[in-house]
C-alpha cells in the first residue's frame, strides 16, 4: 500500500468513525496541512461542511452551533497560528461546557523545531482548557492503524460528551503528498461488525441515593422560607421538573434568562424573573432571607442576587451539579450535590409529600414580582407628549424583541448590557424560545459568529448586540452571508461600552470615554451592505417590533440598528430600578 492509499483510509477511517459517534458538521477553515482532513470530511456523505475563512470566526461559529444542537461539532484548520486562533473559542467552551472536537493538522515531527514555515509547538497548545489531547501517530495503511483510528475518533467524540461537556483536541501530523484518492474501493472502511472499529458506549443517568436525599430533606427540616435558583444551563427538559419541584413545595422560583425555565408550555406560575429589579435594594434583601437555597445550573447573570447570597452566607446553600465542579463564586460554605437535575427534583417531589411550606413567603416574593414587572414593562414614562413615541431604549429594545419573536426560534445574547437587559425585561412566555449567551468566559468577542453559528442549526436566530462587541466580530457576518443563514441582529448602538456607565469608572470624567467608554464612530450600515444585509434603524419601540416582523420573513441576515445614549440609558435604568423599590417598600407601611 503506499502512501496516498494510507493517508486517504487512515484519515476515512477517523472520519467515518465520528459519523457512527454521532458527528454531522464540521466547521472547516481552508490551508494546505489539513488538505487530508478537508477533503475528506467534504467527501463523506453523512457530514455537512461548513467552510469559514477565519479561523477565530470559525471556533466560535462552531461553539454556536454545538450550543444551539447540543451535540459535538467539530473544527479542522491548518497547522501553525491557524490553530492558535482557536483558543478564545476553547477557552469560552471549556467553562459553558459545550462540545468541541478541535482537529488541528500539523507538521510531521521531522519538521519541528528546525525552522519550517508554519511549524509551532501545537502539543497539547491548549491547557487545561481541553478536557484530552492525543497527537495522533502518522498515518499508515495496516489493518492495526486502521483499527487505531477509529478507536481515537471514537475516544475523542467520547470525551467531549462524557461528564461535563467541552473542548477535545486532537492533533495531525500529515507528510505531503496531501490529496487522498477517493477513487479508492472502500475507503470508509468496515463496519463494527467486521470487528475493525473501535468503541461503543451505554451511559445511565446519576441519581442520588435514597440516604442522601434523606439528608438532604433532613438538613432542609422544618424550614419553611426556601428558594429554588435556576442559574444558566442547556437542558430544555429540566424547566418542566423543576417548576413542579416549586409547586410541590410552593416556593419561589429565581430564574436566570439563560436557565431555559423562563420560555416554554411548563407551568410558570411560581417563576420570579423580575428578582434583580428589587434584590438592588438592601432593605429588601434582608426582609426576602431565606431558610436555605437550592441551585440548578450555574450562577446566574445578576450582581444584585450575587450580593443577596453574600449577604446570608449562613443560610444552608445546595448546588446541583449535574457531573461535577464547583461554580460558587460567593465563596459561601455550599453542600455540592452531583446528580441528575430532572431526577432529583422528581426524587424530592416523591420523598416529600407532606412538606408544609410558608403561603405568605410564596406571596411576598410574588408580589415584589409583578410590581417589578409592572413598571419594567411598562412604558409611560417614555412618552414626550401626546401622540409622539420617545426614542426607543435598550430595556424597551429587549421588551420589543420578546413580544415578536417568533415561536421555535433563538435568542442570542451578547455580554455585557445586552444580557442583563435580557434579565431584566424578557420576562415568562409561553413561546417555545432558547436563550443562548457566551457565558462561559463572559467576552464580547465572537458573539456574532456564534449566533451565527447557532443559525446553521436551521433554527431561526435573533441576536441582541452591542456595538463593541458588533465590531469585535464583524467578519462573522459572512458565514451568514454566504450560506443565507435565517438571523435577525438587533445592534444596539450607544457608541462605546454602556455597561461602564453603571459603574464606579464613569465617575473618572478625565480618562472614562478614552479607557472605558471607547466610542469607535463606526457608520455600521456600511458593515451591512459589505455582507449584504437587510439594513434599518429603529427609533421607537413600535417601529423595531415592525421591522422584527419584516425581517422575520426574510431568509437570510437582517440588521436593525437601535440608537441610544449611553448617559440616558444609565439614568432610564436607575429610575425604572427607584420607582420599583419605592412602590415596594410603600407596602410595608
Amino acid at each position: 500500500m503506499n502512501y496516498t492509499e494510507s493517508l486517504t483510509r487512515y484519515t476515512a477511517n477517523f472520519v467515518d468513525e465520528l459519523v457512527n459517534n454521532g458527528m454531522t458538521d464540521v466547521i472547516i477553515s481552508p490551508g494546505s496541512r489539513s488538505t487530508p482532513l478537508a477533503l475528506t470530511f467534504s467527501e463523506h456523505p453523512s457530514i455537512k461542511e461548513w467552510i469559514v475563512i477565519d479561523e477565530r470566526s470559525a471556533a466560535f461559529f462552531a461553539l454556536g452551533l454545538a450550543k444551539k444542537t447540543n451535540r459535538p461539532v467539530a473544527l479542522v484548520c491548518t497547522s501553525g497560528t491557524a490553530a492558535a486562533n482557536y483558543y478564545p473559542a476553547i477557552v469560552e467552551a471549556f467553562y459553558s461546557r459545550v462540545p468541541l472536537l478541535v482537529l488541528t493538522a500539523d507538521r510531521p515531527h521531522e519538521l519541528r523545531q528546525v525552522g519550517a514555515p508554519q511549524a509551532i509547538e501545537q502539543i497539547k497548545m491548549y491547557g487545561d482548557y481541553v478536557k484530552w489531547f492525543h497527537e495522533m501517530a502518522t498515518p499508515e495503511g495496516s489493518l492495526q492503524m486502521l483499527r487505531y483510528s477509529r478507536q481515537k475518533a471514537a475516544q475523542a467524540f467520547a470525551y467531549t460528551e462524557q461528564g461535563n461537556k467541552g473542548p477535545v483536541q486532537v492533533n495531525f501530523p500529515f507528510r505531503e503528498p496531501l490529496t487522498p484518492d477517493f477513487s479508492l474501493p472502500d475507503i470508509w472502511g468496515m463496519k463494527r461488525n467486521e470487528n475493525t472499529s473501535g468503541i461503543s458506549r451505554m451511559e445511565g443517568v446519576k441519581y442520588l441515593a435514597a440516604e442522601n436525599v434523606r439528608e438532604l430533606t433532613d438538613l432542609i427540616g422544618s424550614s419553611q422560607k426556601g428558594l429554588l435558583v435556576c442559574g444558566p444551563q442547556q437542558d430544555t427538559d429540566f424547566a418542566e421538573s423543576v417548576c413542579q419541584l416549586a409547586h410541590h413545595w410552593n416556593i419561589p422560583l429565581l430564574a436566570d434568562p439563560l436557565s431555559q425555565v423562563r420560555t416554554g408550555a411548563h407551568d410558570k406560575t411560581q417563576v420570579i424573573e423580575g428578582y434583580d429589579a428589587f434584590l438592588r435594594d438592601p432593605d429588601i434583601r434582608e426582609r426576602l432571607k431565606p431558610d436555605y437555597i437550592i441551585r440548578f445550573g450555574a450562577m446566574p447573570v445578576s450582581k444584585a442576587y450575587l450580593f443577596f447570597i453574600k449577604e446570608n452566607s449562613n443560610i444552608p446553600q445546595f448546588i446541583v451539579e449535574e457531573n461535577e465542579g464547583f461554580r460558587d463564586p460567593s465563596g459561601n460554605d455550599t453542600v455540592y450535590i452531583y446528580a441528575d437535575p430532572k431526577q432529583m427534583c422528581n426524587q424530592l417531589i416523591e420523598k416529600s409529600a407532606d412538606r408544609q411550606n410558608n403561603v405568605e413567603w410564596l406571596s411576598e416574593w410574588m408580589k415584589y414580582n409583578q410590581i417589578a414587572k409592572q413598571h419594567l414593562l411598562s412604558g409611560e414614562e417614555a412618552q414626550v407628549t401626546e401622540g409622539e413615541e420617545a426614542q426607543v431604549t435598550e430595556g424597551e429594545a429587549v421588551r420589543g424583541i420578546a413580544e415578536v419573536i417568533p415561536d421555535n426560534t433563538a435568542l442570542y445574547t451578547g455580554n455585557s448590557m445586552s444580557i442583563r437587559d435580557v434579565d431584566s425585561f424578557f420576562m415568562t412566555t409561553s413561546k417555545n424560545v432558547s436563550i443562548l449567551c457566551n457565558r462561559g468566559a463572559n467576552g464580547i468577542d465572537g458573539v456574532i459568529s456564534s449566533a451565527v453559528g447557532a443559525a446553521a442549526s436551521g433554527e431561526r436566530v435573533t441576536l441582541l448586540i452591542g456595538d463593541l462587541s458588533f465590531f469585535h466580530d464583524m467578519n462573522g457576518l459572512l458565514a451568514a452571508k454566504q450560506y443565507q443563514l435565517p438571523i435577525t441582529i438587533v445592534l444596539v448602538n450607544n457608541n462605546g461600552g454602556g455597561i461602564f456607565s453603571f459603574l464606579p469608572q464613569a465617575n473618572d470624567k478625565k480618562h472614562f470615554e478614552a479607557l472605558f467608554g471607547t466610542p469607535v464612530d463606526l457608520p455600521f450600515e456600511k458593515a451591512g451592505a459589505l455582507y449584504g444585509a437587510d439594513y434599518s434603524v429603529a427609533s421607537t419601540e413600535s417601529a423595531l417590533k415592525t421591522q422584527l416582523e419584516r425581517s422575520y420573513e426574510n431568509k437570510g441576515l437582517s440588521i436593525i440598528e437601535v440608537q441610544t445614549d449611553r448617559a440616558e440609558n444609565a439614568a432610564w435604568h436607575r429610575d425604572k430600578w427607584a420607582r420599583i423599590m419605592k412602590e415596594i417598600k410603600e407596602g410595608w407601611q
